[in-house]
C-alpha cells in the first residue's frame, strides 16, 4: 500500500480553518478524505458544520489542545485510520488534520517521524497555516502559538484581506516573510483556493526544491544587515530599495515585528562542507536548542559526493537525503534557513562557517 499523504492545517482562533477545509471538502474533485480533528473544549461546533456538508470520515479528539499528551491520541487515531482502510472499511485518500488554533503544529508534525507503525503507513506532506488579515498582527505580537503556527508552515493563506487597506497589508507580509522565508504567501477568499495550493505541496518530502523566496536571500546579502539583531531594532534588515516601501515604515507602525521571537536567518557558501564537522556541529546545536529550532531545511554541497545532499529538521529531529547530482555547468553551494524561536544567529552562523572545507 503506498503512503497515505497528510496535511497539517492550522492557525490562530477565527483565521478560517473551517472555511477552508469545508470548501475543499465540498469541491467535486472526487478525492476521499479523512478529517482528524481536535478542537479545544468538549463541544465542538465544527463536527456538525462538517458533516452535514460531506460524507468524510471525521475523526474527532475533543480533549483539547495538540501538546504532549495529544500526540499519543493522534497516533491512535491515525493507526485507527490505517487499520480501518486496510480492513477495507474505510476508503479514503488522504488525511487532513486540523489543529485548534491554539495548538504548536510541532509534536503533530514530529508524530509521522518518531513512530514506526505511522511513518510505514502515512506520508507527512505540508503544513498549512492559516493567518487572519484583521487581527495578525495583535495576535503575533501577544501569542507565541500564532507565531510558532507561521514558522511552521510551508504555505501561508492570509484570509480577511478584504477587511484590511493594501498600506495594513504589506507590512504583514513583509513580517510573516522575516519570520518563514520558506512559505509561499497566498491571500484568499473565504477559503477559495485550488487543490493544487493546499494538497501535495511535499513541503516535507526532503527531496522537494528548497523554496526560500529570492527577495529575503538578496536583503539579507546586503553588506552590514548581517549584525542586524545586536541593537534590538532589526530596522537595518531592509535593503535600501526597501527603506520607503511601506509608509507605515516611517510611523514606526512596522516596527511591532521587530521583536518577534521567532525568526529566520540563511546560510550560504559556495565552499564545500566537511561531512563530519557539519554532522558533530548540528548534532551539538539540536542538542542545546533543539526545542527552539521550528524549521530547518537546506541544500547543501558536501565534500566527498557529486550530489546535493538535502537536509531538514523539525525540532530534535532531523535527517538528509541524496538529491540529484550537481549540473555539469551549476555552481555549486550551499543554502541553508533556519527558522526558530530566539535562536542565536552568530552561533549558527559562525559554527556553519567552521563546518566548511
Amino acid at each position: 500500500m503506498s503512503l497515505i499523504p497528510v496535511t497539517i492545517l492550522t492557525g490562530f482562533l477565527g483565521s478560517g480553518k473551517t472555511t477552508l477545509l469545508k470548501r475543499v471538502l465540498s469541491e467535486a474533485h472526487g478525492m476521499k478524505i479523512a478529517i482528524i480533528e481536535n478542537e479545544f473544549g468538549e463541544e465542538n461546533i465544527d463536527n456538525d458544520i462538517l458533516v452535514s456538508e460531506t460524507k468524510e470520515q471525521i475523526i474527532q479528539m475533543s480533549n483539547g489542545c495538540i501538546c504532549c499528551t495529544i500526540r499519543e491520541d493522534l497516533r491512535e487515531a491515525l493507526q485507527l485510520l490505517g487499520s480501518k482502510k486496510r480492513q477495507g472499511l474505510l476508503d479514503f485518500e488522504r488525511v487532513v488534520i486540523e489543529t485548534t488554533g491554539l495548538a504548536d503544529p510541532g509534536p503533530v508534525a514530529q508524530t509521522f517521524f518518531m513512530d514506526d507503525e505511522i511513518a510505514e503507513s502515512f506520508l507527512l506532506d505540508s503544513i498549512l497555516t492559516l493567518v487572519d488579515a484583521k487581527h495578525a498582527n495583535t495576535q503575533l505580537n501577544e501569542r507565541q502559538e500564532a507565531r510558532r503556527q507561521v514558522g511552521f508552515a510551508d504555505q501561508i493563506f492570509i484570509s480577511k484581506t478584504d477587511l484590511v487597506s493594501a498600506e495594513e497589508l504589506a507590512p504583514l507580509q513583509h513580517r510573516l516573510k522575516h519570520m518563514n522565508p520558506r512559505a509561499p504567501q497566498k491571500a484568499v477568499h473565504f477559503g477559495e483556493v485550488t487543490l493544487s495550493e493546499v494538497f501535495d505541496l511535499r513541503g516535507f518530502n526532503l527531496n522537494a526544491k528548497l523554496d526560500i523566496d529570492p527577495d529575503f536571500l538578496k536583503e539579507d546579502s546586503h553588506a552590514g544587515h548581517d549584525h542586524h539583531d545586536h541593537d534590538g531594532h532589526e530596522h537595518h534588515d531592509h535593503g535600501p530599495d526597501e527603506a520607503c516601501d511601506h509608509p507605515s515604515h516611517q510611523q514606526g507602525g512596522a516596527h511591532h515585528h521587530h521583536d518577534d521571537d521567532v525568526k529566520s536567518f540563511v546560510f550560504k557558501s559556495d565552499r564545500a562542507f566537511d561531512p563530519a564537522k557539519l554532522e558533530d556541529f548540528l548534532g551539538a546545536i539540536v542538542n542545546i536548542y533543539g526545542p527552539r529550532m521550528l524549521r530547518y531545511k537546506g541544500v547543501l554541497h558536501m565534500k566527498g559526493t557529486e550530489r546535493k545532499v538535502i537536509f531538514q529538521g523539525v525540532h530534535q529531529l532531523m535527517g538528509s537525503d541524496l538529491g540529484p547530482p550537481w549540473g555539469a555547468d551549476e555552481k555549486r553551494g550551499s543554502k541553508m534557513v533556519f527558522i526558530g524561536i530566539d535562536l542565536p544567529k552568530d552561533i549558527f552562523l559562525q559554527g556553519m562557517e567552521q563546518c566548511l572545507v
